[in-house]
């Protein structure tokens, strides 16, 4: 059965880091996995998960298995942190949250479960995070695209992409990044988002949001007002919510799929054709994350501390931004690179083409992934500049 099987490539970022750690050069530089990373270049477990998870080994008295949407007081907090707490989706039945293994494992059985129901098109940005289309597929599902970047100005093509928005049929699914769009680090202000509702709601497309770092931002509230405008404005609604980058909970595989319906009836059908998905799937979800993400959410004076974190969080990857446009302009680039301060997240596209990319990784050991993307927190003040001065020297 497996003697013709052939070895499968590595994956397109993962199997950087592989390379990464091989490379005996002490003065490495990793920009590829989307992982936070401090000044010091590590990634640290938070004060507030760290506190939960003592308070957690204290407490646990069992290990049984979870609900198959995992316990509502979870899901419960997942959409207060999405929609605001006093907001009729919290609690009113509209919504309902099936706690998932990561982002990831949300946005698998969002497209199972879409396949499943009604096998639509699915559309993602052009470009957009590089697994989605394989966990789309994989799913069942037909993907394309729209236009969304415009690499000669490192912003949003606006009228490219509304327009291509209001082409989309009326059944289909629109992928939409909620914030810190993937690759691009390029977000839709609020005005834009108010047009992306009202096209989603004349035309009868089903939005399906990728919040995956939901207070990397702007913060907390403001990453989610595009969010809350779609909510406001459309009948139904798909979020896929990740706890890695803003809890620091990356091997917890800690996730979520909250579905928004017309009526609390119809988000109960739905819930119980999720949990048909789920069974089939990974049967229930881990406990241990979204134990620790429920009692950080939970605890009002526990909860203000972890944004104080993120926060801190935040604030170092802008001053990264900010850091990398400076540093290039004085390394003597021969381009603009003030739209990296404008950006937001973890993530921006340069520009540079794949020969840059592989001069950079050969002759400087800074490992990027080939589309030119970086992982801003990979920089640190004793990195910066020599990242700006080995781009400079490529051509940058």
């Amino acid at each position: 059965m497996f003697e013709d099987l052939k070895s499968a490539p590595p994956d397109a970022i993962l199997g950087l880091s592989e390379g990464f750690r091989a490379d005996p050069r002490e003065a490495k530089v990793n920009l590829t996995v989307g992982v936070y990373q401090d000044e010091a270049g590590q990634t640290p477990v938070l004060a507030t998960v760290r506190e939960a998870a003592l308070d957690l080994l204290e407490a646990e008295k069992t290990k049984q298995y979870l609900p198959i949407p995992g316990r509502p007081e979870l899901g419960l907090h997942i959409r207060e942190l999405l929609f605001g707490a006093g907001d009729e989706l919290v609690s009113g039945g509209r919504a309902v949250t099936a706690q998932t293994p990561g982002g990831t494992g949300a946005l698998r059985i969002a497209g199972d479960f879409l396949c499943k129901s009604s096998s639509p098109t699915l559309w993602l940005s052009a470009p957009t995070w590089p697994n989605h289309p394989a966990v789309f597929a994989a799913a069942g599902l037909e993907t394309r695209t729209y236009p969304y970047f415009s690499a000669a100005t490192g912003e949003l093509d606006r009228e490219a992409f509304l327009n291509a928005l209001r082409e989309v049929p009326a059944g289909d699914v629109v992928v939409l990044h909620g914030c810190c769009h993937n690759p691009t680090g390029v977000d839709p202000d609020f005005e834009t988002w108010q047009e992306i509702a009202g096209i989603a709601a004349e035309r009868g497309w089903l939005p399906l949001v990728d919040l995956a770092y939901q207070g990397f931002g702007e913060g907390i509230e403001e990453d989610v007002r595009g969010l809350r405008e779609l909510a406001a404005r459309v009948p139904e609604l798909l979020v896929c919510s990740s706890f890695s980058k803003t809890f620091g909970l990356y091997r917890e595989r800690i996730g979520a799929l909250t579905l928004v319906a017309q009526t609390p009836g119809q988000a109960s059908a739905v819930l119980s054709q999720l949990k048909v998905v789920i069974r089939t799937s990974y049967s229930t979800p881990p406990a241990h994350g979204g134990e620790i993400v429920s009692l950080v959410l939970g605890d009002a004076e526990r909860r203000a501390r972890w944004q104080v974190e993120l926060k801190t969080m935040r604030a170092r990857i802008h001053g990264m931004r900010v850091g990398l446009a400076d540093a290039l302009t004085a390394a003597g680039a021969s381009r603009d690179f003030s739209f990296l301060a404008h950006q937001k997240g973890m993530f921006s596209l340069l520009g540079i083409s794949k020969a840059q990319v592989d001069a950079l990784r050969d002759d400087h050991a800074i490992y990027l992934v080939g589309s030119g993307r970086i992982n801003v927190a990979g920089l640190t003040p004793a990195n910066l500049e020599a990242v700006a001065r080995a781009l400079v020297s490529t051509g940058a």
